[in-house]
C-alpha cells in the first residue's frame, strides 16, 4: 500500500512539472525592445559579476571605473561595450577580462555610459 502510495505521488509529480513548463508565458517576440528597457547602467553592473573585478574607486582584479573612466571617453562607448560582450586582454595587466555574451549591446553600452560617468571633474 505504501509503495502504491508513493508511486502515485511520483506520478503527480511528474504531471504537475509538466503542466508548469506548458503552461509559462511564452517570451514576446518583439525582440527590437530589450528587456531592460528602463534599468540604469549602474542597476545592470550591480546585477552582473562585474564587482568580482572592479571597484568604482580602486583597482582589484581590473582597473577601478575611475582609472576606466579616466583613460576613455564617449568614443569608446562601443569598442567598450563590445570588450564587456567578447572579454579581452593586455590592456590593463595580464589578467584576461571573462566575455559577458550573454549581456545585449543596447545593456553593454548603459554600463559603459554609467563607467564613464564616474570620471573626476577637473
Amino acid at each position: 500500500m505504501k509503495k502504491l502510495f508513493l508511486t502515485g505521488m511520483a506520478s503527480l509529480l511528474i504531471i504537475s512539472c509538466s503542466k508548469k513548463e506548458n503552461s509559462e508565458i511564452q517570451p514576446s517576440s518583439d525582440v527590437s525592445t530589450p528587456v531592460t528597457e528602463n534599468v540604469s547602467g549602474q542597476s545592470l553592473i550591480e546585477a552582473s559579476d562585474c564587482m568580482s573585478c572592479h571597484n568604482a574607486d580602486e583597482r582589484m582584479i581590473g582597473p577601478s571605473y575611475k582609472e576606466i573612466a579616466e583613460k576613455y571617453s564617449e568614443k569608446d562607448i562601443e569598442m567598450l561595450a563590445s570588450k564587456i560582450i567578447e572579454g579581452g586582454s593586455g590592456v590593463w595587466g595580464n589578467v584576461a577580462m571573462q566575455p559577458h555574451p550573454q549581456i545585449s549591446k543596447a545593456d553593454a553600452k548603459k554600463m559603459v555610459e554609467y563607467i564613464l560617468s564616474q570620471k573626476v571633474s577637473k
